[in-house]
C-alpha cells in the first residue's frame, strides 16, 4: 500500500526519481549562448510584454476615468441618489490613478528591457540632447 500512486493537479515535481544529465552536467533543455543572442531575445520578449501590459493600463485608466466622470454627471443629475453617485465616483477616481501609476511602473519596466537588450546586443549607445 505504501507504493500506492497519489494523483494531484500539480504533479510535475517528481522528489524520487532524478532528471538525467548530459555529459557536462546539463540537460537537454539548457542552451548556453556565448554571444548573448538568447539574452538579447529575453529582453525584447520582455520589453513587448511591458509595453502590452502599459497599454492594458492605459485602457484601464481611461475607462475609470470616463466611468468616474459618469458618476459625476449622475450626482448632479439625480440629487435623490447624488451621495451614493459621489462615492461612486471617487472610487473609480482612485482606480484611474492606480492605474495610471500602474502604467508609470510599466512604461519604466519597458524602458529598462529596452536598455538592458542594447546592452546585450552590443550596440552603440546614442546620446540625445534631451534624454
Amino acid at each position: 500500500m505504501s507504493e500506492e500512486k497519489h494523483h494531484h493537479f500539480f504533479n510535475h515535481h517528481k522528489k524520487d526519481e532524478e532528471q538525467p544529465a548530459g555529459e557536462y552536467g546539463y540537460s537537454e533543455t539548457e542552451v548556453v549562448t556565448a554571444t548573448g543572442e538568447g539574452e538579447y531575445e529575453r529582453y525584447k520578449k520582455e520589453e513587448k510584454e511591458h509595453k502590452h501590459k502599459q497599454h492594458l493600463g492605459e485602457a484601464g485608466a481611461i475607462a475609470a476615468g470616463a466611468f468616474a466622470l459618469y458618476e459625476k454627471h449622475e450626482a448632479k443629475k439625480d440629487p435623490e441618489h447624488a451621495h451614493r453617485h459621489k462615492i461612486t465616483e471617487e472610487v473609480a477616481a482612485a482606480a484611474a490613478v492606480g492605474a495610471g501609476g500602474y502604467v508609470f511602473h510599466e512604461h519604466h519596466e519597458k524602458k529598462k528591457d529596452h536598455k538592458d537588450a542594447e546592452e546585450a546586443s552590443g550596440e552603440k549607445k546614442h546620446h540625445h540632447l534631451f534624454g
